[in-house]
């Protein structure tokens, strides 16, 4: 199956400043600061009205969750690495790529933890993208990559499955329809095929799965195979047709009419621009 990109959800930002502040404001973003600075130093930082004051030490880390108004004044040399995080991204990577359901209330628990290990995965990043050489693309995905996995591994936040399994949707059923229609994406699938893989009535599958991720089953597997064909599509010599038999479609005809449908482009012109 064609990955993600994980590059593609966040960017990279080093920052180094002398003692100063900066004003209260609300992102759509995630942000995530990695302190590089070696001497401790005192930092104050307004989160939805409440204050910290406190010391940041060397490979601590903040993450500041989008939708938290924030405000910072720094009272010694700054030496950051920060990290911007899509967050509807960041859940489609986390769903793909590791089979979590990541909690609406992403990383509010988090206001600062050390960990060095993540420390070094930013200093990477950082590196990646610096490097002016043809492979820095390539290099700056794989960073991005294990920085991503590495953040949600250890601090992902799944949703709360303190109810009876069979009653809701959790990360171990997602786990197990994604396996599915990764497994038969050149083929069929049905919700009842999806709802017997979860353990679920058809019905109950359908409607629990809507609750969850927002979407039916059908429009999720649809979007699912959009989504590899736009990966396959990348490669300029694969006909349009093998990519519409391995992604599930009918003939080319249901694959352009599906594709235009979700992306408002035909497979041969959103090739044109990826080229263009």
């Amino acid at each position: 199956m064609d990955r993600p990109s994980a590059a593609a959800l966040m960017s990279v930002r080093y920052f180094q400043a002398e003692p100063d502040q900066m004003p209260e404001e609300v992102f759509a973003e995630h942000h995530v600061l990695l302190n590089l600075q070696d001497s401790p130093h005192r930092v104050q930082n307004w989160r939805d009205g409440t204050l910290r004051d406190f010391t940041f030490c060397k490979d601590e880390v903040i993450v500041t969750p989008a939708g938290v108004r924030s405000g910072w004044r720094w009272f010694g040399p700054s030496d950051v690495i920060v990290v911007t995080l899509d967050p509807a991204k960041v859940d489609r990577f986390a769903q793909s790529e590791l089979g979590m359901l990541l909690d609406p209330q992403q990383f509010r628990d988090l206001p600062q933890f050390s960990d060095p290990d993540l420390c070094v995965a930013g200093v990477l990043l950082r590196d990646a993208l610096e490097t002016d050489d043809m492979s820095s693309a390539v290099m700056f995905e794989a960073m991005s990559r294990v920085f991503l996995v590495k953040l949600l591994q250890k601090y992902g936040k799944r949703r709360a499955e303190d109810i009876e399994l069979s009653s809701r949707f959790t990360s171990q059923h997602y786990q197990r329809v994604l396996a599915y229609v990764q497994k038969r994406l050149d083929r069929t699938i049905t919700v009842d095929q999806l709802a017997s893989e979860a353990g679920m009535s058809t019905s109950h599958f359908a409607r629990v799965f809507k609750e969850t991720l927002g979407s039916t089953p059908m429009q999720y597997v649809m979007s699912f195979r959009i989504e590899q064909a736009m990966k396959m599509i990348e490669d300029p010599g694969r006909p349009f047709g093998d990519i519409a038999l391995a992604c599930g479609f009918s003939d080319q005809a249901h694959f352009t009419r599906s594709f235009k449908q979700v992306t408002g482009q035909t497979p041969r012109a959103f090739r044109a621009a990826l080229n263009g």
